[in-house]
């Protein structure tokens, strides 16, 4: 087992490493000079422009800021955000259950719809039932998140006026407001996801049921209830459940789009403004 662990961990190590050498050095190619952006009004002044990227280690080849930076982030220093003036493990946990509470909305909505979407498919093969549901996993999977949020602010926020565009309450602060908030993205979100859940809940289904244990619970004369709840969904949920923990981890990424349209201050728009910003 240790083994096991220290051989996958040899091979994952060196793929960060360079990964995160990639994102730093394109970081750096970006265009503008984070240190014009601090000077605010001396940005004129040369001397207070070449004073900040010494401060910030700016005036040293990107290999020698990568490694002292990574160097930091071996000690667990994140940095500092000079934008908004905090560490960033500080803005991190901030911001982090933001994220993780519309997360969370999202995959507990994929589940709602995907799961029994799937079940309703695979017993009901080939009929209008089938169709619908594929039809609607197909128009989960194919349309754009910020295509879907701006269509819902549209509708629920403009023309019916529901429910806020933007913003976000915290749920300790007013649950039901927080709920208002979150849930059209956490809706757009876990769209996707709900459509990938619904064919491969589809999928597992269709394979148990033409497993010989359900035919032997057929012959025996159970009800079709019976067989499909208690003997063929059991088996059908396996690879399902394991799916749904990867996805789970791909909706924390997914949030950044998702962040940005509606205005919602997580994890996803702190690095997106962070990055536009010059913040590193």
């Amino acid at each position: 087992m240790w083994n096991w662990l220290l051989k996958r961990l040899g091979q994952v190590l060196p793929t960060l490493v360079i990964l995160s050498f990639i994102i730093f050095g394109l970081q750096q190619l970006m265009p503008g000079d984070p240190a014009v952006i601090l000077a605010g009004e001396e940005r004129g002044d040369p001397q207070v422009l070449a004073q900040i990227r010494a401060e910030l280690r700016l005036d040293q080849p990107i290999w020698a800021q990568y490694f002292y930076w990574i160097g930091n982030v071996l000690q667990g220093d994140f940095g500092f955000s000079w934008r908004i003036r905090m560490p960033v493990s500080d803005l991190i946990l901030e911001k982090l259950p933001v994220t993780a509470q519309l997360a969370s909305m999202a995959f507990l909505i994929a589940l709602v719809i995907g799961v029994p979407l799937g079940i309703l498919s695979a017993v009901k093969k080939d009929t209008a039932w089938d169709w619908l549901a594929n039809a609607v996993a197909l128009f989960g999977i194919s349309t754009p998140n910020f295509w879907l949020g701006i269509m819902m602010i549209l509708f629920f926020s403009v023309q019916l006026g529901w429910l806020p565009p933007s913003g976000y309450v915290p749920l300790w602060e007013d649950p039901v407001q927080s709920l208002a908030t979150t849930i059209m993205p956490a809706f757009v979100l876990g769209t996707g996801v709900a459509s990938v859940l619904m064919r491969h809940t589809r999928a597992a289904m269709l394979t148990a049921l033409s497993q010989d244990y359900v035919r032997t619970a057929r012959a025996k004369g159970l009800t079709e209830r019976v067989v499909v709840w208690k003997h063929a969904l059991r088996n059908a949920l396996i690879p399902v459940v394991t799916l749904g923990t990867i996805e789970f981890g791909r909706l924390l990424a997914g949030a950044v789009l998702t962040e940005q349209i509606f205005t919602i201050p997580g994890f996803g728009k702190l690095v997106v403004d962070a990055v536009f910003n010059r913040d590193y």
